[in-house]
């Protein structure tokens, strides 16, 4: 069975960390949702705080080898959270140099800059990242869904159909020895 970590802490976007956590759970994979912290942890939607979900495993408890792929939800609080962890960023930067694949959405691009994974690479952002991104060294392209060697980005919560599709194809595709950071 394949095995995803979708990496979150306080402030995701609601509907980007349950719309392709249920569409992995409906293709059968074994998703857990990993923090920095414990306990549970608070969604963000329609610009206010929302449910808590309940942390599988914090990042002191796996590694990148636990899983088959890495997803990152969006939401303006939790990448830049996610970007000043130290242990956040090296989790990420395992999984690029596992050659195993890699989805973000929105704004949970953000920690791949801090990773150091971008530069070279075809993506998409909420567009407020696109200049953050070039200057990191992406080509940053205004399309729903973009998939580079096994590396999966999307624009918005209105992507996700799209974005679920090919999330769930690339995790089941597995490792692709183009994957680079």
């Amino acid at each position: 069975m394949k095995k995803v970590a979708i990496l979150a802490t306080d402030g995701f976007e609601e509907v980007e960390l349950t719309s392709p956590k249920q569409a992995l759970e409906n293709a059968g994979v074994q998703v857990d949702i990993v923090s920095p912290k414990s306990g549970e942890i608070k969604a963000w939607a329609d610009g206010n705080w929302s449910e808590s979900y309940k942390v599988d495993k914090t990042l002191s408890e796996v590694n990148a080898s636990d899983y088959h792929s890495l997803m990152l939800p969006g939401g303006v609080i939790n990448p830049d959270q996610l970007r000043m962890n130290e242990d956040a960023i090296k989790f990420i930067q395992t999984f690029f140099e596992q050659k195993k694949p890699v989805s973000a959405i929105c704004h949970g691009v953000q920690p791949l800059i801090d990773a150091g994974v971008v530069n070279g690479r075809k993506l998409t952002s909420y567009p407020s990242l696109r200049k953050d991104l070039e200057n990191a060294g992406a080509n940053w392209v205004d399309e729903e869904v973009v998939v580079d060697e096994g590396f999966t980005t999307s624009r918005t919560p209105d992507d996700l159909d799209a974005f679920n599709d090919k999330l769930v194809e690339e995790v089941m595709e597995g490792k692709h020895e183009e994957q680079h950071a």
